[in-house]
């Protein structure tokens, strides 16, 4: 497996050059038009400095999903433990998601856009990560309609994957310079939610 699959180097300001170089050119002109040099040139670093970090491009597209739902399941480890019955543990998730979803929209849109250029190592680790977080979400809100807090007009499955499908198509339509800053509308959009899975 890829050095960053495995073990992610030690962050410095290089490794940070990069991956932000990464990340806009990725943006601006794709995945597969972007080349290893032109990372290299934005970032101002040389190709050694690049391949002491990454294996190859596969791993810095990798990473830059990496340190957004790193960050995303240590709030879920974070938010479960705290004991909160079920339809407020899953308020607590969908606002976390939105607003570090917001906070990270080039990150975002670039993974939703090229994540299926990932090999097969990087895809398996992907798609475990967001079985972990899928499961979690559909148990709270199994337990939530068990308990009669939630309405089973739904089952708890499509109730999961419409609120994945919500988040994910974010970066399609939020604006950082619109009307609404990442935490008014992530508790709006979590409020939203849970009054419509309400009896």
């Amino acid at each position: 497996m890829s050095r960053s699959a495995a073990a992610p180097a030690r962050r410095t300001p290089v490794y940070d050059r990069i991956m932000e170089a990464a990340v806009d050119l990725f943006a601006e002109k794709g995945f597969d038009a972007t080349s290893v040099a032109e990372i290299v040139e934005r970032a101002a670093v040389t190709k050694g400095a690049l391949y002491h970090y990454f294996a190859s491009k596969d791993d810095l597209l990798f990473e830059i999903y990496h340190r957004l739902i790193g960050a995303q399941l240590s709030d879920l480890d974070r938010i479960t433990s705290l004991g909160l019955p079920p339809d407020e543990t899953l308020r607590a998730l969908i606002a976390d998601l939105i607003a570090s979803t917001t906070g990270n929209l080039r990150e975002a849109a670039v993974f939703g856009r090229e994540s299926h250029k990932l090999d097969a190592a990087h895809s398996s680790a992907v798609r475990a990560d967001r079985r972990r977080y899928h499961d979690a979400v559909r148990t709270l809100v199994e337990r939530a309609q068990q308990d009669g807090t939630f309405a089973r007009t739904a089952p708890a499955e499509t109730v999961t994957l419409i609120i994945f499908g919500m988040i994910n198509q974010m970066p399609k339509w939020y604006r950082p310079d619109g009307p609404k800053a990442p935490a008014e509308l992530a508790t709006e959009l979590a409020d939203f939610v849970l009054a419509g899975l309400r009896p």
